[in-house]
């Protein structure tokens, strides 16, 4: 397990529309940035966006140059072995601290041993030192 860090993810919010993920992965992959990860939700007509990419600060400059309205966040970003029960141990691990995990997104390659976590709980500085085990 790679240890737990704090990054700010880039939330893109735009009108939802044919197209968009598209448009914001092309002009990020235009400029050489890689995707780590990507979240998208649809809400009544609006769309949120999640971004961790290799650059966070050019990404960042760049969909604002390109127009997009967005806000950036702290998460908790680690990377888990794919083994059954694996996220379950670190959950449970939140919960008996009594903190709240707000929002998660996790992806594995299917061939893959390693998993990146992304997440945001009640309180992130407390959930790092948990994981951080300190």
């Amino acid at each position: 397990m790679r240890e737990a860090r704090l990054v700010q993810e880039i939330v893109v919010e735009d009108v939802d529309r044919v197209g968009v993920v598209a448009d914001i992965s092309r002009l990020l992959g235009d400029m050489g940035i890689n995707l780590s990860a990507v979240f998208a939700s649809v809400v009544g007509e609006s769309v949120r966006i999640h971004l961790i990419t290799s650059s966070q600060s050019y990404a960042r400059d760049a969909l604002r140059d390109a127009g997009y309205s967005l806000r950036e966040r702290d998460v908790i970003v680690m990377e888990l072995p794919h083994h059954p029960g694996f996220l379950c141990r670190i959950t449970e691990a939140l919960a008996r601290r009594d903190l709240t995990i707000t929002e998660l997104y996790a992806t594995v390659p299917e061939d893959g041993d390693m998993g990146l976590v992304v997440f945001s709980c009640s309180n992130n500085l407390h959930a790092l030192q948990l994981l951080r085990g300190r």
